[in-house]
């Protein structure tokens, strides 16, 4: 528009009738649509996320599973070891006792043989 201190005239009034026509028809106009990516997903998408979703925790449970199986039969294992060593240390403990025993008897042999030699 012209900014003049004449009146608009009748051409000026047309240019803003078609003005104020094309700022009405701009408001109906379709604005272009902006897909948000990954917003949306379908039934399948999901019930496919979901599954591996639960895929994952149950491979995860398996795994830690597995872990404690093993860390338990670890420990069984060391146990047994610490007993193996335990019954060995007892076995020696007995036949050292033993091996003490039939050396006392022979030096209780022994003397007495030679009591006998002595008394004889």
């Amino acid at each position: 528009m012209r900014e003049s201190k004449v009146m608009p005239g009748f051409s000026d009034r047309l240019a803003a009738q078609a003005e104020a026509r094309k700022a009405l028809l701009a408001k109906f106009k379709p604005k272009p649509a902006v897909k948000a990516e990954g917003a949306f997903e379908t039934r399948e998408q999901r019930k496919a996320r979901e599954l591996e979703e639960v895929r994952a925790k149950r491979a995860a449970e398996k795994e830690a599973a597995r872990i404690a199986k093993e860390k338990a039969e670890e420990e069984a294992r060391l146990a047994r070891e610490n007993d193996e060593e335990l019954m060995l240390q007892l076995k020696r403990e007995e036949r050292k006792a033993r091996k003490a025993a039939e050396k006392e008897a022979a030096r209780a042999k022994r003397e007495m043989k030679a009591q006998m030699r002595r008394a004889g």
